[in-house]
């Protein structure tokens, strides 16, 4: 029932990069007159725990990347989502040091393993964005950075003898952090969104929460949906790709409510009532980060990891990578330019 085409607004806009408008994928039918007291037991119901030992074997890739203002905490919050430490990868360098700054976008890859769930973790850590006096075009690196990895997975793709498993370094999720000012959002993070959300799927985030009351905080939420409303941002999950109305009720509620996530990173260890929590130490007391009433980290965490990661790669594949390909195909005429490496390849396969 909700396969139609894409609405009318983002029909006009995607038509100047793709031949055609971005179809849903077509749910099949449900079968008709199967009578489902089956005369005993076939074991269908294994194909699930098939799947599992399947994926299981090859594990999952996740690629996220941080970008924002250099200081407001993107490393460290990727240490805190992952529980270790992920986005810096030094021998030298120990907890109690103070994370150095970020020069340069650079891709440092884990295996994550939990419960004899693997997971290829890559995080692509971006230089402080915006922090040059003339900040003309400075998303152009980021954004070359996402589509080459586009064009990697597509080269691959179109080889005549293709890798069983192709290597994905596709950015999955973009946290945009956002500086806790209170005010309005900078035109510079405006601009950068604009651009980004058509390539990836961006998660806005106001980094270092704490530095803000809880009213400050629920009206500068407030103030940025609007603001990413009136001028047209898409951030994930993007309205027109809810599947069907459960999930546009799920995403409907975190789009409204917990958009942008307000949240405080660290990966520092504090004793509690007993117990050890991740935390900030200040004058005052100690801030939870994984305590709702303290900050949204868990929402955030439970929303990228718990609940959403799958959809997030789903949508870079079929949506963003898509566009992507369609549009590059399109432009050589079929098939991306030869190359002298690649025509050797094809002589060396045939």
């Amino acid at each position: 029932p909700h396969a139609g085409p894409v609405d009318s607004k983002n029909e006009a806009a995607m038509s100047e990069l793709v031949p055609e408008p971005r179809q849903k994928p077509v749910v099949p039918m449900k079968p008709m007159g199967i009578n489902a007291n089956l005369l005993g037991y076939i074991g269908i119901d294994t194909i699930i725990e098939q799947m599992r030992k399947k994926t299981m074997k090859t594990g999952f890739d996740f690629n996220i990347m941080v970008v924002g203002q250099s200081g407001l905490g993107k490393s460290t919050l990727v240490n805190t989502l992952f529980k270790s430490q992920v986005s810096r990868k030094s021998s030298g360098w120990n907890r109690e040091e103070k994370i150095p700054k970020t020069v340069e976008i650079k891709a440092i890859g884990h295996v994550i393993e939990e419960g004899g769930v693997k997971m290829k973790l890559t995080v692509i850590d971006t230089p402080g964005f915006g922090d040059q006096i003339n900040n003309e075009n400075c998303w152009e690196p980021i954004e070359k950075y996402i589509n080459e990895q586009y064009e990697k997975f597509l080269k691959e793709e179109v080889n005549i003898a293709r890798k069983k498993r192709i290597p994905d370094t596709r950015v999955h999720c973009c946290l945009y952090f956002i500086s806790p000012t209170g005010h309005s959002l900078r035109p510079l993070d405006l601009e950068f969104m604009k651009h980004l959300s058509k390539v990836v799927n961006i998660i806005p985030v106001i980094a270092k929460a704490d530095t803000m009351t809880l009213e400050e905080k629920t009206e500068f939420k407030q103030r940025v949906r609007k603001e990413l409303e009136v001028n047209g941002i898409e951030f994930y999950p993007q309205k027109e790709f809810d599947e069907d109305l459960e999930d546009k009720t799920e995403n409907d509620k975190i789009r409204q409510e917990s958009m942008p996530f307000a949240v405080v990173g660290s990966d520092k260890e504090y004793q509690v009532n007993g117990k050890r929590v991740l935390g900030r130490k200040t004058p005052w007391g100690i801030i939870e980060v994984e305590n709702l009433s303290h900050c949204e980290f868990a929402l955030l965490r439970d929303f990228v990891i718990r609940t959403h990661l799958q959809d997030l790669k789903e949508v870079t594949h079929n949506i963003h990578y898509e566009t992507y390909r369609a549009k590059r195909l399109n432009d050589n005429g079929g098939l991306p330019p030869m190359t002298v490496e690649t025509e050797e390849n094809h002589e060396s396969n045939l």
